[in-house]
């Protein structure tokens, strides 16, 4: 009997002609390309592996899901970005293993592994649920383009279900809006909710109102966005108050399911749409590594971003660990992962020089945060700002950042859309029709009411 021929691909580090030190980059995200880019004129050849073909600027996704913007609006083809850059190449992959003794990083099940000398990790993060990954049937995070447009079509159809809906609770529990977690993902969801409900919905239905959607922000902590001053916390609550979002502190979910959330309170909410945005946990491929991993999975590194024992391995991005001089932690957030993306390629442009490499230090370059029109809070360095001029700058930085020309002046005319006409220009619903919520919503309302009338004849 013949064997099956072997499938799987070896793409080696060194060619003959091409000696030189291969630089193995897992992640197209900000990391991933900063220190793709720090190493363009350095003596490497440069592999960049990314599931995706596309660079995502997660810091828009939000509007994504409210119907702002569009998906294309806020990504970049990652081999566009690179395309100028000859010492790299770019694979469309989902990385399976790493194995650190062999140096080789594993693709697609198997088919094919890559040799490295270099390994830069910048994988990421998803979110956490504490625990309870069922729950996140139910309560979608917001990491990626897809979870994007989960949430986009969980949204929009909880409208159109609620216009067909004939009992008057099953109507509110299709208008309640429950967010877990006051970071700034959960303030910003929360902040916009009520500009859509009570401008850009405003006509649109005939049998229910949506301005009286209810939007409820759960936050188990004292105060909602943490990471900012107190004065700037306290503005931001206030302004949320004002749209009419219901703001809880010290609260913790303890249940979710198809109906709602429950509280640690013993408070039962109903509502069909729940949202997640409470905690993060880092990519399983730094548990491969064999190394000490925080809380949230995160690998605990060097001073030089690099692994403890592996000089030549980096995590960097939202899978590194790393305290700052006062024992705070290096925040998850573009501008971190841009400097350690960077920093890595400095190491190793050190190596190649035989000189020493320098420990890592955080730039913290300020936080932002926008609530609604006209509602922002922002703390960079000893300047605070809060009102129309924090939210100036939101837009600006924003702006800034996001890759692309086109990208940008895309960006700026669907926000100049939306501040001039309240209309969100991106209200596409697909999958699962409203039809097929409101049936499931019925049956859950007559196991309800048959659950009730059996209580009632056994007492």
């Amino acid at each position: 009997m013949q064997a099956e021929p072997n499938t799987s691909t070896r793409i080696t580090s060194t060619h003959a002609s091409d000696p030189r030190p291969h630089v193995v980059i897992i992640g197209g995200g900000f990391a991933g390309l900063s220190a793709a880019r720090a190493l363009r004129a350095a003596d490497v050849r440069i592999t960049l592996i990314d599931r995706t073909n596309h660079h995502l600027f997660q810091p828009l996704l939000y509007q994504v899901a409210m119907a702002v913007l569009n998906p294309a609006d806020i990504t970049v083809p990652i081999r566009w970005m690179l395309r100028n850059q000859p010492n790299v190449t770019v694979i469309m992959a989902e990385v399976g293993g790493i194995d650190v003794t062999a140096r080789t990083v594993t693709l697609d099940a198997g088919t094919s592994t890559v040799d490295w000398d270099y390994l830069l990790i910048a994988a990421g993060a998803r979110h956490a649920y504490f625990g309870h990954p069922e729950w996140e049937a139910n309560a979608p995070g917001l990491k990626s383009i897809e979870d994007a447009l989960e949430m986009r079509r969980r949204f929009l159809l909880s409208f159109e279900a609620a216009e067909r809906a004939s009992a008057e609770g099953e109507r509110d529990a299709l208008l309640t809006f429950v967010i877990v977690g006051g970071g700034p993902t959960g303030v910003e969801l929360a902040g916009m909710i009520p500009e859509i409900t009570k401008k850009a919905m405003k006509k649109d239905f005939r049998r229910i109102d949506p301005s009286t959607a209810r939007v409820i922000l759960i936050e188990g902590g004292p105060r909602i966005l943490a990471q900012f001053p107190e004065d700037l916390s306290a503005r931001a609550r206030r302004d949320l108050v004002e749209l009419g979002v219901d703001v809880r502190t010290g609260t913790v979910v303890t249940s979710v399911d198809d109906d709602g959330v429950t509280l640690s309170s013993g408070e039962r909410i109903l509502a069909h749409t729940v949202f997640w945005g409470a905690g993060n946990q880092a990519s399983p491929l730094g548990a491969q590594l064999g190394v000490p991993l925080d809380r949230a999975g995160r690998v605990i590194v060097e001073a030089d971003l690099s692994l403890p024992g592996h000089d030549h391995i980096f995590a960097i991005g939202d899978l590194a660990s790393i305290a700052m001089p006062d024992g705070t932690q290096v925040p998850a957030v573009a501008p971190a992962a841009n400097q350690m993306g960077e920093h890595a390629a400095r190491a190793i442009t050190h190596d190649l020089a035989g000189t020493a490499r320098t420990p890592f230090l955080y730039v913290n370059k300020g936080d932002l945060a926008t609530i609604g029109r006209n509602r922002a809070v922002a703390a960079v360095g000893k300047v605070k700002m809060q009102g129309t001029i924090a939210w100036i700058a939101w837009l600006f930085i924003h702006i800034l950042y996001l890759a692309g020309f086109r990208n940008r002046i895309t960006v700026f005319v669907q926000w100049a859309y939306q501040y001039f006409t309240y209309q969100r220009g991106v209200r596409l619903i697909t999958g699962t029709t409203a039809h097929r919520l409101l049936k499931t919503s019925r049956e859950r309302e007559r196991e309800r009411s048959t659950e009730r009338t059996s209580g009632r004849e056994a007492a």
